[in-house]
């Protein structure tokens, strides 16, 4: 049997209810191209449903174009992206140039985090660059990245954010 990612069907064909559902989800989590790591991907899952929304996981090394493609079926209320090979920095920057020059997606709010560098010099700068190309949040590699995020997706909430318009704080 196919892997969901790998399947034919478009996500809206394979789960009717999640693409017409809003609310609390979906929310799309994936890893980068680059990176097949999947541990960080079933935690955030099991974190973010904890926390009431419904996941779907596209799983690790997702093309920038599937990715895209999902996303446009979905109408996800949030986007998550995570990295743990080091190269969330290289292959982000990619990979939301591809997201926000998708018109269905602009105000779609894209986070990411993880290891974001193979270096741990200036993650700061690696943050604002991120954020700077489109990111809504970027949540690096450390002891609040937890915290932070489940922070951010308690303003999930706010009707800005719900309704699908990006933050530029």
């Amino acid at each position: 049997m196919a892997s969901p990612r790998t399947s034919p069907a478009l996500p809206a064909e394979r789960w009717p209810e999640r693409a017409a559902h809003r609310g609390r989800g979906p929310v799309v989590v994936s890893g980068v191209a680059s990176d097949a790591h999947t541990w960080n991907l079933v935690f955030l899952q099991l974190l973010i449903e904890e926390l009431g929304y419904e996941v779907v996981n596209l799983g690790p090394c997702v093309p920038d174009e599937t990715l895209v493609e999902e996303c446009r079926a979905l109408r996800p209320e949030l986007v998550v992206i995570s990295s743990v090979n080091g190269h969330g920095h290289q292959d982000g920057l990619r990979l939301i140039g591809a997201l926000r020059g998708c018109e269905a997606l602009v105000a779609t709010p894209v986070v990411i985090g993880g290891k974001l560098a193979i270096s741990d010099e200036n993650p700061g700068q690696v943050a604002r660059e991120l954020a700077a190309a489109g990111y809504d949040a970027v949540f690096p590699d450390g002891t609040s990245g937890v915290a932070d995020f489940r922070a951010f997706l308690g303003m999930m909430s706010r009707p800005a954010l719900a309704a699908g318009s990006r933050s530029d704080a």
